[in-house]
């Protein structure tokens, strides 16, 4: 498959970003796996398969597929994780993460586009993906602690909950920065004593995180 070839691709263009010029074979199985094109506006169908973001409404895309193959490589998933992704948008993400064999926490705070995914997974037969409808800067404190948080749309700062809520030994993967300016694809990796390591891998460009400015941090 071409969109397959091209992720590739991509990650050996970026080798010195990442400091590798493959990805996990387990992740290129499932992204293979996955039908991208039931994830995607009718529309929009013909074009499921090109490595590039695409809007499903609601000023949201659905990630570039080299984003997501990495991002998910980056994470480290594991059989029987707990995951937790913030911003379920169209509900491919989690779908990937999923095939992993993970149990996949997804909050989306557009209720229109979380119902959609959910509605989409279900049929697809995802029975390891929760789907919330709320504001995911506050993570899912239910759940917690999480193998691994996932996060598809930027804040100007890393959401101190979710860092609360990640296991020790584990992976946060978020991008980091201002709408409009160029951000930075993140990896926060907390140690055993509770304290913080953080990479920035690579420049890129998502939607901004959307808050319910009815709560209050």
């Amino acid at each position: 498959m071409q969109m397959m070839d091209e992720i590739q691709e991509m990650v050996r263009d970026t080798r010195e970003y990442l400091g590798k010029s493959s990805l996990n074979e387990r992740v290129i199985q499932v992204i293979a796996k996955v039908p991208r094109h039931e994830f995607v506006p009718a529309s929009l169908r013909p074009a499921a398969y090109e490595n590039r973001p695409l809007p499903i409404g609601d000023d949201q895309t659905i990630s570039q597929p080299y984003i997501v193959a990495l991002m998910t490589d980056l994470a480290d998933i594991q059989p029987d994780a707990q995951v937790l992704e913030v911003g379920t948008g169209s509900g491919y993400q989690a779908a990937i993460l999923a095939e992993l064999g993970a149990h996949v926490y997804t909050i989306e705070i557009i209720e229109s586009l979380g119902e959609r995914a959910r509605a989409t997974l279900a049929r697809l037969g995802y029975l390891n993906i929760s789907v919330r409808i709320g504001d995911g800067y506050h993570g899912w404190a239910e759940h917690a602690p999480f193998d691994a948080i996932l996060v598809t749309a930027a804040p100007e700062q890393v959401p101190q909950p979710l860092i609360e809520q990640l296991k020790p030994g584990c992976k946060l993967i978020i991008p980091v920065g201002s709408p409009f300016r160029t951000q930075s694809l993140r990896v926060l990796e907390k140690h055993a004593n509770g304290s913080i390591h953080t990479r920035d891998v690579l420049p890129v460009g998502f939607v901004p995180l959307t808050r319910d400015n009815t709560q209050h941090d």
